[in-house]
């Protein structure tokens, strides 16, 4: 059974309702909506900005590995221990233990529970693989568990590489 007190509150809430649509209506009539600034100055017959500059094109992987640094490596490399293990031996954590992954076999872990996508991948792991997973893991493994970005730069991604690559019973010979 409706009360009072009911029809009070009922009231109120249509009340406000439309004090919202009122002061929304009125507010977008005194300050009208911003438009995007690009939009605003073509508009107003301004010259575009000038394009960005490009990116300077990225240089070969064997460049880059010759020129890379191990002890670089490691500091990028601290980003990834969050969720990997380098030593040998060492215990898995939300991702694999990546010791020996240079050369290795793809998705060879013991114990790790890979992506389906990984897994039917299949191979080993190359140099050019690596940087390719490293730029943008979720671009070269569609479907990959790894919630990583990814390293922008050429450099970081061999550097992380070469320190990955000396953790091994015989490391990987570089490309050449």
């Amino acid at each position: 059974m409706w009360s009072m007190n009911t029809n009070k509150y009922l009231g109120g809430l249509v009340v406000v309702a439309w004090l919202l649509f009122i002061v929304n209506v009125v507010g977008d009539k005194v300050i009208p909506p911003m438009e995007p600034v690009a939009s605003a100055e073509a508009a107003a017959g301004a010259p575009a900005a000038a394009p960005a500059e490009k990116e300077e094109p990225e240089q070969p992987l064997p460049v880059l590995l010759a020129s890379a640094d191990a002890d670089k490596g490691a500091k990028v490399a601290k980003k990834c221990i969050a969720c990997h293990t380098f030593e040998k031996g060492d215990k898995n954590k939300v991702g694999p233990n990546l010791y020996g992954v240079v050369g290795g076999d793809r998705a060879a872990v013991a114990g790790f529970n890979y992506s389906g996508a990984l897994k039917d991948m299949g191979g080993k792991w190359s140099f050019a693989d690596l940087n390719a997973f490293l730029k943008k893991p979720k671009d070269f493994v569609k479907g990959t568990k790894m919630s990583f970005a990814g390293l922008r730069s050429g450099s970081d991604r061999a550097a992380v590489i070469l320190y990955m690559r000396s953790f091994a019973d015989s490391p990987a010979a570089l490309p050449q």
